[in-house]
């Protein structure tokens, strides 16, 4: 990730509470990014904070706590962007929509995307890009059932098609990410990863059988 990317507060006058808590959020949110959350801990973001490790405890009760917060506020900037993106126009053009603010949050928050894309702890498996991928396909699979019942295909079936879609962008997402130096640019792999999802139900069969 290279060297942690937050923007250093004023250190001219006492911070407020706000203000402090404020910048735990995005001092964490660099070190997370940057060690994960096993490899993180209190003693480093205090360190970076420059505070002292009770102030940290203060106001989040602790790393998990911190993690949580920066997890959640993470997860509600990235369905703002997908709800906001398939809100209106035609099926396909929605989809494509979704994919394209799906990578422009990667391209846009870095930091915020590797927190949701490394390992979450135990205790909190239900956070973290696993959860991401649960909800936006559930919000995707509105679109999957429209189409469906214009090709008169039985909509049941559209949520298993729109986890598979959304597990395949999120995956797309990190590769994406991964080296800025290969990047294609985010709209040619938006529209090529709509054009996948199009044409494979353009040809798809009423019953999919197994092939012995």
């Amino acid at each position: 990730m290279g060297d942690l990317q937050y923007q250093p507060f004023s250190m001219s006058k006492r911070m407020t509470h706000a203000e402090r808590r404020a910048q735990l959020i995005q001092v964490g949110r660099a070190v997370f990014a940057k060690h994960g959350y096993e490899s993180t801990s209190v003693e480093e973001i205090a360190r970076e904070a420059k505070v002292s490790k009770p102030i940290v405890y203060e106001h989040f009760g602790g790393k998990e706590g911190l993690y949580a917060i920066i997890v959640d506020r993470e997860m509600d900037s990235l369905y703002a962007r997908i709800s906001d993106a398939i809100s209106e126009g035609a099926p396909r053009t929605r989809f494509e929509q979704a994919v394209l603010a799906f990578l422009t949050y990667v391209e846009d928050e870095p930091d915020g995307f590797a927190v949701l894309t490394r390992d979450a702890p135990m205790q909190m498996r239900g956070r973290g890009m696993p959860s991401v991928i649960s909800d936006l396909g559930t919000r995707v699979r509105d679109i999957f059932n429209e189409q469906f019942k214009t090709l008169g295909y039985d909509a049941k079936v559209a949520p298993i098609y729109a986890h598979a879609l959304i597990g395949m962008v999120t995956l797309v997402g990190q590769w994406w990410g991964s080296d800025p130096r290969q990047r294609f640019k985010k709209e040619i792999v938006a529209s090529h990863l709509a054009a996948i999802g199009w044409m494979g139900l353009r040809h798809l069969p009423q019953k999919p059988q197994r092939i012995e």
